[in-house]
């Protein structure tokens, strides 16, 4: 009997979800696999047709995305998910150290040029209410403080940034600049507010603050009080640099203050006094 149409079952979402969190991790480490012959083996095992096995991938890759983690690349998020998906998720996730080997930042390339900048993604006012036990499990990951509290990945995210500005500006033949290009954050600490100390090719200052993932392009992001203040303060130097997709090809945007003009500000802590 054919499954069209009928509802995914718990162990049928179990055997998908295996089978693709391997080959996500196959495709972070670049080790080639055959979609097609792996999606026709799913046919088999569970009587579903290919669109439908298609559609369940597309399903996780917008579960992976919530919860700012990398997808396989090719199935485009659907966020039409049941909330089982989520558990069965949550579930594998957690067995042996899968979470944290897809979370490493893996080696970068080192860049060439300077950064080719994509448009950042179109902030949503109106986000819409979410199922109150997926948005239980997605608070358990908080993709945003995993990522504040990952000091490789963001190392690593600022080193690309000032490799990257440092090239720019040699490859434009700005010698004088690139050698006053500094990563502040190194070297003086996190008290400046930002990250990198980099050049326009007209020679202006700018303070670059940098906020690195593993997820996708709409993955959120912490900011403190002070990079905040920072950046009001100085709004015409200061830009938000955000690095995405970081383990594979790393993409970016950036953002030019104020930031509330492209990003939801949610506070999220409270200071108690006597």
């Amino acid at each position: 009997m054919n499954n069209r149409g009928i509802t995914w079952q718990e162990h049928e979402i179990e055997i998908i979800v295996s089978d693709y969190l391997e080959m996500l991790r196959l495709d972070l480490e670049g080790i080639k696999y055959n979609k097609a012959e792996r999606n026709r083996i799913l046919q088999r095992k569970l009587d579903r047709t290919k669109g439908s096995i298609e559609y369940k991938h597309q399903n996780i890759s917008a579960v992976m995305d919530r919860l700012g983690l990398p997808s396989i690349q090719g199935y485009k998020p659907a966020s039409n998910y049941q909330a089982k998906l989520f558990e069965i998720l949550e579930s594998q996730l957690q067995k042996g150290n899968l979470l944290e080997e897809i979370s490493r930042p893996g080696e970068f390339k080192e860049p060439q040029t300077g950064i080719q900048f994509d448009s950042p993604p179109p902030i949503n006012r109106y986000p819409k209410q979410i199922d109150s036990k997926i948005h239980h499990i997605a608070r358990k990951y908080d993709a945003a403080k995993r990522d504040a509290r990952n000091r490789e990945l963001g190392e690593a995210g600022e080193q690309y940034v000032y490799l990257a500005e440092r090239k720019k500006l040699l490859h434009e033949g700005k010698d004088k600049l690139a050698d006053r290009v500094r990563w502040v954050s190194k070297e003086d600490g996190d008290g400046a507010g930002y990250d990198i100390l980099s050049f326009t090719l007209e020679g202006e200052e700018r303070w670059l603050e940098v906020k690195t993932t593993i997820g996708s392009i709409r993955a959120g992001f912490w900011i403190t009080q002070n990079e905040l203040a920072v950046s009001n303060e100085n709004p015409d130097i200061y830009r938000l640099v955000r690095l995405f997709d970081f383990r594979r090809k790393p993409g970016a945007f950036k953002l030019k203050p104020p930031l509330r003009d492209h990003v939801n500000l949610h506070p999220t802590q409270y200071y108690a006094s006597f």
